[in-house]
């Protein structure tokens, strides 16, 4: 039956999600993440009831963090190796199985620290895959930056939701109870992928080469390439010095005299402007567009955290972090660039390596924001975050121009080529 002149085709996100695998991977995402987020704060309950360390329990929120960089580095071939679908079942699944294993009350604290690190050793094999298998599903153009771009905005949404929802479930359940939770939700997103997905090959043969040599060799390619080098620094660097105000967020409330409602207020800000923004770019501007702002916004998009050098009150500090927050928006454009530089065999490592590093960098800026905050006022810290990340992203911009596709040399264009070849 055919349609009239007045139907139009959907576009933006609900072109998205007319994609039924789509919808399913987005649904997977949603529970997973929820999961997550609430194990997260359960687990750091319990190892806290159980040691009463403060030191423990703060521990359990950097063992989600850590261990992002030996699971995207030691087992990055695995997105490329096995078929994607099978990759993320078996992902969902191990993480299930650890978590009831935390269940146990005879599972020691250690034991659920090692549990811990084991669950955030398979996140990055686990995003890495399904980041690639979105181009496997939506095709590697708009639809992709997109789809991309949905699941960034439910995960800035799920921190906010899923604190909360972890907040109300512990006051009915134990910390184990709410720990159960997770197990479920896991289960649902391994059935969600395993029967709402296609079942598609490989995107590289296994070959002789171990398991590890692949995914360092993988790195090896990814990192040599000049252009996919370029295009990660511009996803991870700006990403280490934002963090600066989430991380020293109590301290500086306690710097301002503000209540305790203010620091939920601090915390929740950033995350509003960039679900705001990525939905604006995501939804109002074409392709084209999306792509100009790429390099102007990343340019000046830690700016606004320069107002720190004020110690503003608690209004003007929202309405920056908000600023900042939405100066994350570039990211969408820089999908597209970055798809189209990576090889389709090398794309399930490349996304890997780019999550892993990603959660890697902005740990090692919470952590280097808490150590400059020893010595200087948080305000000042902050507004130095700015004002360094402004350098260094323009600098990364600067790098990222000149590797544009028509302004590198033949020589580098030949390099590239090579060691693309080298990959199959």
């Amino acid at each position: 039956m055919s349609h009239g002149p007045a139907t139009a085709p959907p576009t933006g996100y609900r072109a998205v999600f007319r994609v039924r695998e789509f919808r399913a991977v987005f649904a997977a995402h949603l529970l997973s993440l929820l999961g997550v987020v609430v194990s997260e704060l359960a687990l750091t309950v319990l190892v806290y009831d159980l040691t009463g360390s403060p030191l423990l329990s703060a521990l359990t929120f950097a063992l989600g963090l850590l261990p992002y960089v030996i699971g995207g580095t030691l087992f990055a071939g695995v997105a490329d190796r096995y078929p994607a679908r099978r990759v993320l079942v078996v992902c969902d699944l191990v993480c299930a199985v650890c978590v009831a294993v935390m269940l146990v009350p005879a599972t020691p604290v250690a034991g659920l620290l090692a549990l811990r690190c084991l669950v955030a050793a398979v996140a990055p094999v686990f995003t890495g895959t399904r980041m690639a298998a979105l181009t496997d599903i939506l095709g590697d153009g708009d639809l992709y930056v997109l789809g991309r771009s949905l699941l960034r905005i439910v995960s800035q949404s799920a921190m906010l939701i899923g604190f909360g929802t972890g907040g109300v479930l512990l006051t009915v359940l134990s910390p184990r109870g709410a720990i159960t939770v997770t197990v479920v939700t896991f289960l649902c997103s391994a059935a969600l992928l395993r029967f709402g997905t296609r079942d598609r090959p490989a995107r590289a043969g296994s070959g002789s080469a171990t398991l590890l040599r692949e995914s360092l060799s993988g790195a090896r390619l990814i990192l040599g390439d000049r252009r996919i080098r370029a295009l990660l620094l511009l996803l991870w660097l700006p990403a280490m010095f934002v963090v600066a105000p989430e991380a020293l967020a109590a301290p500086y409330v306690a710097e301002i005299g503000a209540g305790p409602a203010a620091l939920g207020l601090l915390l929740c800000a950033m995350a509003v402007g960039h679900v705001g923004a990525e939905l604006f770019v995501g939804s109002a501007l074409r392709p084209r567009t999306r792509s100009r702002i790429v390099l102007p916004v990343a340019a000046i998009g830690l700016l606004p955290l320069v107002v720190y050098v004020v110690r503003p009150g608690l209004p003007l500090a929202l309405v920056a972090l908000a600023l900042a927050g939405m100066g994350a928006a570039y990211v969408i454009g820089l999908d597209q660039w970055f798809v189209d530089a990576v090889p389709p065999e090398l794309r399930g490592r490349a996304m890997t390596l780019l999550t892993a590093g990603l959660m890697t960098i902005q740990g090692a800026g919470m952590a280097l924001a808490g150590l400059a905050a020893e010595f200087f006022p948080v305000h000042q810290v902050v507004a130095g975050s700015g004002i360094i990340g402004t350098v260094v992203a323009l600098l990364v911009v600067a790098e990222v121009r000149r590797t544009a596709p028509g302004r590198m040399s033949d020589t580098e264009r030949r390099d590239g080529a090579d060691r693309h070849m080298t990959s199959r």
